[in-house]
This record gives structure tokens, C-alpha cells and sequence, in this order.
């Protein structure tokens, strides 16, 4: 199978399954709440609406949309520090390996 075919499967893979193992494994009492939450990661793709065009399915997000930018980017690794904002650090984090995968396989001659 092509990156072709494989990019979409790992790219969405990632955003909506790997939130579902987080919370599961790690927050199984609170599993609704925390999954939203990590779902709620996808937000950070608003910040495409300031691009034109505003989708394009060959373009890396990372390094070019404000919040896929690498400042902020360490923003989102230090969030996983203190326990109040983890969630939201997981949520970022997530999302942003979901966009590296993407922009890697994009490169890549699989």
C-alpha cells in the first residue's frame, strides 16, 4: 500500500485513535470527559482558516500555520509538565505527532 493510501488512514488514525488509548488506559475512570478533551486537540487546526487556500492536501502544517509552529510547539511539550494543563499538553501533542506523521509520509517514497 502507497503513502498515498496510507496518509489519510495514519494521519486521522492518530487525531481520533490514539486519543481513544490515552484515555482509556490512562484515565478510564473519567474516559468521556478526558476524551473529549484530547479530541478537542483538533481545534488547533482553526488556525488554517488564516491560509489560503485554506485546505491543501500537499502542504505541511508544521512550521507553517501559527499554532503548528515550532514555538509554539515547545508551548504544547511544556503543558505536559504540570498536571492541571496535561490534558491539554496531551491534546496538542497528539495532534501535532499526527501532522508530523502527515508531513513525513507526505516526503516519503513509500
Amino acid at each position: 500500500m502507497s503513502a498515498e493510501y496510507l496518509r489519510p488512514l495514519i494521519h486521522y488514525g492518530i487525531h481520533f485513535g490514539i486519543p481513544i488509548a490515552v484515555a482509556w488506559f490512562f484515565y478510564g475512570s473519567r474516559f468521556r470527559h478526558t476524551l473529549l478533551l484530547l479530541w478537542a486537540g483538533i481545534l488547533l487546526d482553526t488556525d488554517h482558516l488564516l491560509a489560503s487556500p485554506v485546505f491543501d492536501a500537499d502542504r505541511c502544517s508544521i512550521g507553517f500555520h501559527v499554532l503548528h509552529s515550532w514555538p509554539l510547539i515547545v508551548l504544547y511539550m511544556l503543558l505536559l509538565l504540570p498536571r492541571r494543563t496535561r490534558i491539554i499538553g496531551i491534546a496538542c501533542s497528539i495532534h501535532i505527532l499526527a501532522d508530523m506523521a502527515d508531513c513525513f509520509l507526505m516526503n516519503s517514497n513509500l
